[in-house]
């Protein structure tokens, strides 16, 4: 599943309030467009499990929060939700930086994980697409831009 396709399946949160990453993991495991084999409690459990052993925050006030033990049954349920901060919040990021929005990812495999975070991680270096997420664009215009790289 492409990128593009994972971003228009999880969607966009904006303006979540919160002051600290468990707070934002409360809010918005409900409202995410979870398959019926995973609870919006299963996935704050695992996410919160996750942010304790070691920040997901990866710098320049992005993170990229995900869980060690909920695997999705299939590749159709894939997904990446972002989520925009009202406020940043501290997460102990690598530069020290606050994160204002968070790309919660949710894969049926390990390998799928792991290109998943490296295309990420080719995005963040796109001026294009980090405008996007400064200006609060929506689940379209990252999802146009993320399948044009």
């Amino acid at each position: 599943m492409e990128i593009s396709q994972m971003i228009r399946h999880g969607g966009v949160i904006d303006n979540v309030d919160a002051n600290d990453v468990f707070e934002v993991y409360k809010q918005i495991c409900p409202k995410m467009n979870l398959p019926e084999s995973v609870t919006a409690k299963q996935l704050y459990e695992g996410l919160c499990r996750r942010e304790k052993a070691m920040s997901t925050a990866v710098g320049h006030g992005i993170a990229l929060p995900h869980c060690r033990d909920i695997i999705l049954k299939d590749d159709e349920s894939q997904q990446i939700t972002v989520v925009y901060l009202k406020n940043p919040i501290d997460m102990n990021a690598p530069d020290a930086k606050k994160v204002s929005v968070l790309f919660v990812l949710l894969t049926s495999n390990p390998q799928t994980h792991l290109q998943t975070l490296s295309t990420l991680a080719g995005l963040f270096k796109n001026e294009r697409f980090v405008n996007l997420l400064k200006n609060r664009a929506g689940v379209e215009e990252l999802a146009s831009e993320a399948r044009g790289l």
